[in-house]
């Protein structure tokens, strides 16, 4: 369905310390990295796409987090949603709802949410029974 998805950031370098550990953490490869741009992406797998990339705007305007945005990485178990929610934090994170059942999503929907350092929401979320 997607070809890729991109998150603007204000701080690169500081984006990049906040995204490498997060992604990592969840199995997601590091593809490239341009400082000269900047940008940056991770691709899925087996498959080389959908990316995942940050970078400055293309437009270079200031980064502005959207209302109502948000981006969603599958957790292959709810202890991994456990790690990466608590992974954000400590790399400049904020929370944004801590590690729990949702079940006014589904009866497996285990799920946290937090915001990268410019303030992109993004959830790390298992839809596995434990």
């Amino acid at each position: 369905m997607f070809s890729h998805i991109m998150v603007g950031v204000s701080d690169f370098e500081r984006a990049l310390a906040f995204y490498k550990p997060v992604l990592g953490a969840l199995g997601v490869q590091f593809r490239f990295q341009d400082d000269t741009r900047p940008w940056a992406g991770w691709q899925s797998a087996p498959d080389p796409r959908p990316l995942f990339l940050i970078g400055r705007p293309h437009n270079q305007q200031a980064h502005q987090p959207g209302n109502g945005q948000m981006v969603a990485f599958l957790a292959a178990s709810r202890r991994q949603v456990d790690a990466v929610h608590a992974l954000a934090l400590a790399n400049g994170g904020t929370c944004e709802g801590p590690s729990g059942l949702r079940p006014q999503y589904h009866a497996h929907y285990y799920g946290a949410y937090f915001r990268d350092p410019d303030g992109n929401k993004l959830c790390v979320a298992c839809h596995q029974p434990e």
